[in-house]
């Protein structure tokens, strides 16, 4: 409002400077009647270009000739730039038969044209002016709008992606800890079994054990994305795959599971994702 106050305040201030005491009071009557009503322009535009228009025939009326008549084409603007096309084009409508108006009244003789084609220039300029501000500001919305969507859409992804790494993590706990730790019980009641009749055999499944459960700790930090690429663990003990089944085999005898593994055909081509999956379900199988 304050921005909307200055056109009012230097068009008061030029009638104070530029009229005589005797045109003062109507010229300062009506150019407060033009010129007040921008300054609430924006909050209501359609009431404000009311106000101005009736302001402006008064003042037609009175046969009184005062610069605030720009305030029409501000008030033209300000229509043209909140409201739609409709509404557009009866305030330029009214503002140029006003225009008209003023020209058959105060143009000089023989010269109505060219005043006339000026204002109307000025008239379609103001209205052309406030459309293209009022398609520029709904542009700017759209897109606004459309870069939150975007930024809404890319959290929605990365949250679906953590939760199905999640779930991805969770599976391939399970087949761990399940099947590593049914090989250690497996071995574990194979040891007391044999203690007595057999130390050597009990000793067997107690190393067996603790190479199951060093096993069952890589691979949970394997999963977990704890283990760095520069441990040793992580040489010896690279992602599970087809070339691994001979150990799975050799892991499943050692607990009393006679196993045996034949694969027919190569698998050098098939990607890790798909060798650690075919691993995976021969594990849980034989679990």
């Amino acid at each position: 409002m304050v921005w909307d106050s200055l056109l009012p305040a230097l068009l008061l201030l030029n009638i104070l400077t530029t009229r005589t005491p005797q045109e003062l009071p109507v010229a300062m009557a009506l150019t407060a009647a033009l010129a007040l009503p921008l300054v609430w322009r924006r909050r209501a535009p359609l009431t404000v270009f009311g106000a101005v228009s009736a302001a402006a025939f008064v003042q037609w009326l009175m046969d009184v000739q005062l610069p605030a008549d720009i305030a029409l084409l501000v008030a033209l603007y300000t229509v043209a730039a909140n409201t739609g096309r409709r509404g557009t084009l009866v305030a330029g409508a009214v503002v140029e038969g006003g225009a008209l108006l003023a020209c058959l009244r105060w143009a000089t003789a023989g010269a109505f044209v060219t005043p006339f084609v000026a204002v109307t220039a000025m008239v379609v300029a103001a209205a052309v002016l406030g459309a293209n501000a009022r398609t520029t500001r709904a542009y700017l919305a759209a897109v606004e709008e459309r870069a939150a969507r975007l930024e809404q859409e890319h959290d929605q992804q990365a949250r679906l992606a953590v939760a199905e790494e999640r779930t991805r993590i969770t599976r391939e706990m399970h087949d761990i800890v399940t099947h590593n730790l049914s090989v250690m019980v497996a071995l574990t009641d194979a040891a007391v079994y044999a203690q007595h009749r057999s130390p050597d055999k009990a000793t067997t499944a107690m190393l067996q054990i603790s190479e199951t459960g060093r096993q069952a700790l890589t691979d949970m930090r394997r999963s977990l994305d704890i283990l760095r690429t520069d441990e040793p663990d992580a040489e010896r003990h690279p992602l599970p795959g087809i070339a691994q089944l001979e150990a799975l085999a050799d892991q499943m005898c050692a607990a009393g599971l006679p196993t045996r593994v034949e694969v027919r055909g190569g698998h050098t081509h098939i990607p890790a994702t798909a060798q650690l999956t075919v691993y995976r379900l021969v594990q849980e199988a034989l679990t």
